[in-house]
């Protein structure tokens, strides 16, 4: 009986292990860096999905773009690792107020809101935003979206801009927490008209999308690498320190030119 009683235990161990190996391995991070044994911080950074040329999927499957190539070569001169979050733009600002995440990189533009609540880095990359139509539409200013409906990205400030105007020129404004969708409503002519950062939707219509920029870009904010006020202190210092060490050497130039044809 005592034997029988053995073996049994000895299963039951053996389930448990196997169980335990299994949740470990559920809901792991795309990691970016190797984590070594070594106590040494792995660093949490939320991103979008898709904000292409900044962050997305290429061919490949890869998670690849301008912010993400920035920080693997940050990291890289500064000696810091860290597992990336791909959550979409507004889940990743969820996940860093929420202590989930250490930092977002994510096409986030510094506003003078948002450096109530965050701390950013130096700037990276100058933005804008713009208003994308459909190919084939005739709305060529914002008096024409009057009695319309538009699409913009939820947290993002293409959004916070459409807001900014929609009782000016009368039209209504539709949230989308992903910008592939968004266009797709415009596509299908659901809205008539989307707004999102310039450089974003340009660098996919010249890949095919089946919309047009009909207005010069509106003027917006520089993008920067943000951590909660008063938090990570060091993983930001590092970061200033890796950025300018990459524009001394020509790194940041180079992955600018990859992805935006001059």
């Amino acid at each position: 009986m005592k034997k029988l009683l053995a073996a049994f235990l000895c299963l039951t161990m053996a389930f448990s292990l196997a169980a335990c190996g299994d949740s470990q391995d559920a809901g792991k991070t795309d990691k970016k860096k190797d984590s070594k044994d070594d106590g040494k911080k792995v660093y949490q950074v939320a991103t979008d999905t898709t904000f292409a040329p900044f962050e997305f999927e290429n061919d490949e499957g890869d998670m690849v773009g301008i912010d993400l190539d920035i920080l693997a070569a940050i990291a890289e001169d500064q000696g810091f690792e860290y597992e990336l979050q791909i959550v979409g733009f507004q889940a990743a600002v969820n996940a860093l107020e929420a202590g989930q995440a250490d930092a977002v990189i994510a096409g986030m533009s510094i506003t003078d809101e948002r450096k109530a609540k965050y701390d950013f880095s130096d700037e990276y990359y100058q933005s804008g935003v713009g208003m994308a139509v459909k190919k084939d539409s005739d709305i060529d200013s914002y008096e024409d979206l009057k009695g319309k409906t538009v699409a913009a990205k939820l947290g993002t400030e293409g959004c916070t801009f459409a807001e900014s105007i929609a009782d000016q020129y009368g039209f209504t404004v539709t949230q989308f927490e992903d910008s592939s969708t968004m266009y797709q409503d415009v596509i299908t002519g659901n809205t008539v008209a989307c707004f999102e950062d310039y450089p974003v939707m340009g660098y996919e219509i010249s890949r095919g999308l089946e919309l047009k920029l009909p207005l010069d870009m509106e003027k917006g904010a520089p993008y920067g690498f943000a951590v909660m006020k008063g938090e990570n202190a060091e993983l930001l210092k590092m970061f200033n320190a890796g950025l300018a060490n990459l524009k001394e050497s020509g790194k940041y130039d180079e992955i600018l030119d990859t992805y935006i044809k001059k």
